[in-house]
């Protein structure tokens, strides 16, 4: 007799949970506040993004923090995504400021735009959504993601994406995957 399978994980939704591919999935995460560079400001956003992921079994290689505006995101970025592959989440800098640069920054550095991506984080809060500019693209072989600098938009927009991206970053990194059905 034939033995059966155990079903796989179900999140509480029913939907399934994303297994981890090998290798590990990485993570970086770059908080985005001048407010936090000069130590005036506690980094929540960051520290609920690697939480989460985290949580959801990423290993978290990175956390790193710059200044606002364009010129200091796209170094950080170049950065990090240095030899480096896997999901780089940026947090902050996504609104209506003067100093508010990380999607001007984002896009000076990006190889391809991803903006499925984009647009599924702004649809994960429909009413706060809409104030987000943030972008995603390709990095080398690094997935850039822009989320707000709160810390219910940080994790909001991640979530939105988590079943989606180890399959973008396996197919980014160039290794064998199957489409999902």
């Amino acid at each position: 007799m034939a033995q059966r399978r155990p079903p796989r994980p179900r999140r509480k939704d029913g939907g399934l949970i994303a297994v981890p591919i090998s290798p590990p999935l990485q993570a970086k995460v770059l908080t985005v506040s001048d407010g936090v560079m000069a130590g005036t400001r506690e980094d929540r956003s960051g520290a609920a993004l690697v939480t989460r992921l985290t949580e959801e079994g990423w290993e978290v290689a990175d956390r790193h923090v710059t200044a606002d505006g364009d010129e200091a995101v796209a170094r950080a970025l170049v950065s990090l995504a240095e030899g480096f592959s896997g999901l780089i989440v940026t947090t902050g800098g996504t609104g209506f400021s003067p100093r508010d640069l990380t999607p001007e920054g984002t896009r000076a550095v990006l190889d391809r735009e991803a903006s499925g991506l984009a647009e599924a984080m702004r649809q994960a809060n429909p009413a706060k959504g809409r104030l987000s500019r943030g972008v995603a693209g390709t990095l080398n072989r690094a997935i850039v993601i822009n989320t707000p600098g709160s810390t219910a938009g940080a994790v909001e927009s991640l979530d939105a994406l988590l079943d989606v991206l180890p399959h973008a970053i396996a197919l980014l990194a160039d290794r064998p995957t199957a489409h999902p059905a």
